[in-house]
């Protein structure tokens, strides 16, 4: 019989914890359960959601990540919710029930963001690998659920992060009115299995922040603070931010916002009391400004 083991990771303030196993327990394909109605089928989600600080649950393959509500921090129950799984695996608990032949079903929910313009839709499975912003149908040529998504009137801009779609609208709709109708479709466009990329587009106002040869070490330093610290929080209101360029004499950083982010009547305040505050001080004396371009 298997021995399980588990290593934690959690960050403060950070809402969300890993529990890390030493042998694989769930589908290659990550599965998003948003509550314990959506955990049918997974005895150890459903427990997790006994729990009253869990907000979500992500099953991975070798790994358990888990959201909480802000009543508390993760380190007052990290141990407890650790030696909780450990206990529960290794006395043979099962982790899902279902067969290889069974379908996960597709479940959408809407989570409004700080851009009142813009309405988040979230998917329980993951949609795409990198984050794709498209401003009108000609740009989605590549991205088949973002041209159905355009042929609404109403939308304006798609942007595609993840397991979730922010869509921004025109004026001539409110949300109340038409929230249902995207969700519906975008569930169903999911559960058909239809394609949501053909292809991944080029990002060309972005610098290819992955090729870290070409980024100097002061670059490199805020590309990090950037994916660890700020798009968590800025991909969590439906957006994402991306490093565009630093200027070593003046000082100053240069980010790409996206979707809920873009145009988003609250960036500018979220920019100087929350990504400029960080990067100074965590960078002292090589931060000055922090100025966004919207994507």
């Amino acid at each position: 019989m298997k021995s399980y083991q588990i290593n934690t990771l959690t960050e403060k303030g950070n809402p969300w914890a890993k529990f890390k196993f030493n042998h694989p327990i769930g589908p290659k394909e990550e599965i998003h359960y948003q509550n314990i109605d959506e955990a049918k089928g997974a005895p150890l989600i459903q427990q997790l959601f006994y729990l009253p600080f869990v907000k979500s649950v992500r099953l991975l393959e070798s790994k358990i990540e888990v959201e909480r509500f802000d009543i508390l921090e993760w380190s007052e129950v990290i141990e407890e919710v650790q030696e909780q799984l450990q206990d529960y695996l290794n006395e043979g608990g099962v982790v899902l029930e279902m067969t290889t032949n069974d379908k996960i079903p597709v479940s959408v929910y809407a989570e409004s963001t700080p851009n009142p313009a813009v309405m988040k839709f979230v998917a329980n499975k993951p949609l795409v690998t990198q984050s794709v912003e498209f401003k009108n149908i000609d740009e989605a040529q590549k991205a088949p659920l973002a041209q159905q998504l355009f042929h609404f009137p109403f939308v304006k801009e798609v942007f595609i992060d993840a397991n979730y779609v922010s869509i921004t609208k025109y004026e001539v709709a409110e949300w109340d009115t038409i929230v249902m109708e995207v969700r519906e479709f975008i569930r169903n466009y999911i559960e058909k299995g239809n394609l949501v990329l053909t292809e991944l587009p080029p990002q060309p106002n972005a610098t290819e922040e992955t090729s870290a040869p070409n980024l100097s070490e002061t670059e490199s330093q805020i590309v990090s603070i950037l994916e660890e610290y700020i798009k968590p929080a800025v991909a969590s209101d439906g957006g994402n931010i991306q490093f565009d360029s630093y200027n070593e004499v003046e000082k100053s950083v240069q980010v790409i916002l996206q979707g809920a982010c873009s145009g988003c009547p609250s960036s500018t305040f979220t920019l100087k009391n929350g990504i400029e505050n960080m990067l100074k001080e965590m960078m002292p004396g090589k931060i000055e400004c922090v100025v966004a371009l919207n994507g």
